[in-house]
This record gives C-alpha cells, structure tokens and sequence, in this order.
C-alpha cells in the first residue's frame, strides 16, 4: 500500500504483521523495529526470528521468553498494538541474515563498518506537546525521494502534506541532510513512524504529552514577591524605629533649650536686685 517498500505476510492460524523492510546501521550501534500487528492478535506471543528463510529461522527473542545475552529486546504495547524489538551491539554479520517479525515479514539489516548509515535519524524517540511542533533531524547517501510515513497508514512527500491531521513538512535543501516538522501535534499523533528513501526506511517513535502545569510558574512568582517583602518589612520597621527615635531625641534636646533658657532668665532677673 502506498509508493514506499512494505511488506505485510500472512500466515494461516497464526497472525499478520506489518513493519518496515531495510534499515542501515553503523556498527556497534542498535536499531529498534517496530511492528504493527491485528486486533485479534493482542495476546498473543510475538517474537524475531534470524534466519534465511521463514522456514529455518531459529528465535532471537520472544515475549513469553527474554534473551539473556543482551543482544536482543522485545516489548509489547498492546493499547498501540505494536511490539518492539531491539538489536543492540550490531555487527557486519549480523546483515548476513533476514530477520522475521513475528510472521513471514523479512527484515534486511544493512551494518556498515564505518561512515554513517545510508539513512540516518538523530533519534528514534521524540517527545512533544499538545498543540505543539517537533522536528526529526536525519541524513542520507543513498537517491531516491524522502518520504514521511507512519506505520501502517499514508506517507506525506516533500515539501509538505498531512497525517491524521497533523501537518508534515520535509526539508531537504542542504544535500545529504533532511529534517522532517510535525506540527499541530494531538495526543492521537503518538505512535510509530518512518522516512523511507531509495528503499530504506528508518524508523521513528513520537509521543505526544500534555504541557506540565504552570503551577510551579505561579509558585515561582509568588515566592519571588515573597522574597522581597521579607527584606522589606524590617528595613521599614528599622526605619520607623530611627524616624521615631530622632523625634524623641528632637524633643528631649528642645525640652532642655528650653530649661536652659528658663534658668538663664531667672539667673538674669535675680541679678537686676
């Protein structure tokens, strides 16, 4: 469905999935892969399998059973209907082999022993805020045409489109570099997505969160006029005691002029007998 490289396998009796098909990888980094799979499906046991064929692929990591070694991960999102595998510490021979999530969907795992992969993201998971816009920053060396898809539903192709509401801007004007905008995000705009170029896609989980309270902005304020009002009050308080105590000692000292003016007055009438 759609212009990009996708494949969707069915196995009688067992379940359906859908994931993308080729990633490239530098060596000894890890790659998550996301994998879309049926209603029906949601409790039932999913897992990678490595292997040529479908046939002869032996499991790498299922969700009843973890892989101790650390190579591998699974998790399973049952609300999104989307399980999780990663492969971590990849090397040149682990592109050797298809792997198969879940059922009959071959991934071709391209590990590169230097440079930079063919198509490239910054990171797999961004967070954002309602209402609000993030950016995917990415790089390739491969041709083709940039798309911005999510999984299981359309792809949006350069300079601009929309998925489930939520506008989509690619920009690839620097060679080699792209950056994918989502904007208008909703809560409804989490989930997994991915930029497919020349036969590769790339993987991309975005979450949509509500922007924290500004409550702490408001305490924040409040403490700040707090803050002053505790330096403000004794220094007015000091200065009333000063104000005060400069009027008392006005009045002492005019008190005594004029004591001093009485006794000079009678020293003076006294003296006239």
């Amino acid at each position: 469905s759609g212009p990009y490289t996708q494949s969707t396998l069915n196995v009688t009796g067992i379940h359906s999935v859908t994931t993308v098909s080729k990633v490239s990888v530098k060596a000894g980094g890890s790659i998550s892969i996301p994998c879309l799979y049926e209603p029906e499906y949601t409790h039932h046991v999913k897992y990678l399998c490595k292997g040529y064929t479908w046939e002869l692929c032996s499991y790498s990591v299922r969700t009843d059973q973890p892989d101790s070694s650390g190579k591998f991960s699974i998790s399973d999102d049952k609300q999104q209907r989307i399980f999780t595998v990663t492969i971590n510490n990849l090397m040149m021979k682990d592109s050797s082999f298809y792997y198969w999530c879940a059922v009959e969907i071959n991934l071709m795992l391209f590990v590169l022993p230097q440079g930079w992969p063919q198509l490239f993201v910054d990171h797999q998971e961004i967070t954002g805020f309602n209402g609000e816009h993030v950016t995917i920053h990415g790089s390739y060396s491969n041709t083709g045409e940039i798309e911005w898809c999510r999984l299981g539903r359309s792809c949006v192709k350069k300079p601009s489109g929309s998925i489930d509401g939520t506008r989509v801007t690619i920009n690839a004007n620097v060679p080699k570099v792209f950056t994918v905008t989502m904007s208008g995000l909703r809560t409804e705009s989490s989930g997994w997505y991915f930029c497919t170029k020349g036969g590769l896609q790339m993987p991309v989980h975005v979450t949509v969160k509500e922007r924290p309270s500004t409550s702490k902005d408001h305490s924040t304020i409040i403490k700040s006029s707090i803050y002053p009002l505790t330096f403000i009050i004794p220094l007015s308080l000091l200065i009333f005691i000063v104000m005060v105590a400069s009027f008392i000692w006005f009045m002492l000292r005019r008190h005594s002029k004029s004591i001093l003016s009485f006794h000079e007055s009678n020293h003076q009438y006294l003296d006239c007998f």
